[in-house]
């Protein structure tokens, strides 16, 4: 019961879902997080701390990039069930598909160019 609570608390925030919905397209840098979601860097880790919480992403750690994807096995068994309604639901909505035109121009920059734009403002 308690995964599902769990769960639940993680999918009942507006910008945890945006960043699932991210990375159905596949595994995503915080980087690249941060610039869709234009959150600062702390705000969006806090959010993917509750999903990694919730054991619905997996991360990986490769040279000085963090990087996301939804879990191969969500557990619980029950979240692809939830999540599949909720993502059919959410692909036309103005925020995804904003999201989805924002992410193809920011997996089209650089993760050194994204890195230094958002980390080293002069």
């Amino acid at each position: 019961m308690h995964d599902l609570m769990d769960m639940l608390k993680a999918l009942a925030d507006e910008k945890r879902m945006r960043i699932l919905y991210a990375l159905k397209g596949g595994e995503l840098c915080v980087c690249q997080l941060i610039a869709l979601l234009e959150l600062a860097p702390s705000t969006v880790s806090k959010h993917l701390t509750i999903l990694r919480s919730a054991r619905l992403v997996d991360s990986r750690k490769e040279g000085r990039w963090m990087y996301y994807r939804l879990s191969k096995e969500f557990r619980p068994p029950s979240a692809s069930k939830i999540l599949a309604p909720l993502f059919s639901d959410m692909k036309k909505t103005a925020d995804i598909v904003a999201d989805q035109k924002r992410l193809k121009k920011i997996c089209g920059e650089g993760l050194d160019a994204l890195c230094q734009r958002l980390f080293c403002k002069p």
